[in-house]
């Protein structure tokens, strides 16, 4: 702080303000003396300022020598590692059928639990087919009585045929026999056909299952009566659960190596429904014939193997697509890389010294970098404790439990470098 005097009033301001006009504090009140035979205008000098003194060049030396930075390293290693591609996908079922009646009828029995499993060929709905039945022993009767009269008119169109090669009957006759014989051989073909098709809608009456898999919850129960038609209430659903399909997205640019390694068989597709703790192991079934315009991605469907019902239609996972491994890829920890103004970089450790050295990234794997170029792969490199260093500055390693080293040691690794 300083004192500004104008003849009879005080004036305080921050030394730095004073020269710049600014930031005056205007006291109201006189004076005081001695202060009021200070010459006008005068600036007071703070009392005392020992913190904001110039430093000596003793201690302009000594701050040049900075202390050793502690941090944790780890090393640059050359090992097998995947080129993989991640995405989220949505689990659908191999074939979902929709089950609904195909007549207009009562339902007398569900044959299955909710929820449960059903195999191809199970029950799962009768319906009253009462009259159905009864049309068709109608019809079975009416192929019995045509029957009955072709055979009657068979023999008579024999007797005809005798009579006619003795002159005692006419051709007229004879034709009449032989188109009655026709005729009634028409009705009977008619009337088996009659019969194979109630047959076939008296199948109708009882629903089975089209596919194996998880059923759905039953729309109608005993006693309900089944509507025909688009309109009409589903009955149930079937998904086929096993095997099963997970569809998911990726960028069209990865299509080119995709389809290379399916066309290698490397290409393996491993997905983890979100909550399971393991993954299901399949592979590329289907590719989209389209790349969608406005997201540039390409959907695809992977198909597992799904007998324990791990992936559960409807539900979000993790795709993993591995589409080969890389036998000795350059990898450092993903906390190795730093980002700056020159793009990405490391700092290496060299006899104590951390050096800063630019590297270009080519993928990250779980907690490993690969890295297409900028080092060697045998090199220390920091992995905690970047913040502190700059290129040239000494460091010396702390335990990896987080524990600096002891004090002396701490010393004598400082006063080596």
């Amino acid at each position: 702080m300083a004192v500004l005097s104008f003849g009879r009033v005080v004036v305080v301001a921050a030394v730095g303000a004073v020269a710049a006009g600014a930031g005056l504090h205007y006291s109201g009140r006189s004076v005081p003396p001695p202060l009021d035979r200070i010459p006008y205008g005068k600036i007071i000098p703070p009392y005392a300022q020992p913190a904001q003194q110039a430093a000596t060049p003793s201690s302009r030396a000594s701050g040049q020598q900075r202390p050793p930075v502690t941090i944790v390293t780890a090393k640059a290693e050359r090992r097998p590692m995947p080129v993989r591609l991640d995405a989220i996908g949505t689990v659908q079922a191999l074939s979902s059928v929709a089950v609904r009646s195909r007549v207009d009828t009562q339902i007398i029995e569900v044959g299955f639990p909710d929820g449960g499993y059903v195999k191809k060929g199970d029950m799962l709905f009768r319906l009253d087919s009462r009259l159905a039945e009864a049309l068709l022993k109608q019809a079975e009767a009416g192929v019995a009585r045509d029957k009955a009269s072709l055979a009657s008119a068979e023999a008579d169109l024999r007797r005809a045929e005798e009579l006619a090669k003795r002159d005692f009957a006419t051709d007229q006759r004879l034709d009449t026999a032989r188109t009655q014989v026709a005729t009634l051989k028409a009705s009977v073909r008619g009337g088996e056909a009659a019969v194979d098709a109630l047959k076939v809608q008296l199948t109708y009456y009882t629903i089975t299952a089209p596919v194996s898999g998880r059923i759905g919850v039953a729309g109608l129960k005993e006693g309900n009566i089944a509507k025909t038609g688009d309109n009409s209430t589903t009955l149930v659903t079937i998904n086929q659960v096993d095997p099963i399909y997970v569809s998911f997205a990726l960028p069209q640019r990865q299509l080119s190596s995709i389809r290379d390694a399916m066309n290698a068989g490397t290409a393996v597709a491993v997905a983890t429904q979100q909550g399971a703790s393991r993954g299901v192991e399949g592979k590329i079934a289907v590719i989209d014939n389209l790349v969608d315009a406005t997201t540039g991605t390409i959907q695809m469907r992977a198909i597992f193997d799904n007998p324990d019902e791990t992936l559960w239609p409807g539900a979000l996972c993790q795709v993993r697509l591995t589409l080969r491994v890389e036998p000795d890829a350059l990898t450092v920890p993903r906390e190795a890389v730093q980002n700056g103004q020159n793009g990405t970089f490391v700092f290496v450790i060299e006899d104590g010294v951390a050096r800063a050295r630019p590297v270009t990234v080519d993928r990250t794997i779980d907690d490993r970098v690969v890295l297409a170029s900028g080092l060697k792969g045998d090199e220390t490199v920091v992995i905690d404790g970047q913040l502190l260093l700059t290129d040239g500055a000494r460091a010396v390693e702390r335990n990896r439990g987080g524990q600096r080293p002891p004090p002396n040691q701490t010393s004598q690794r400082g006063s080596a470098g």
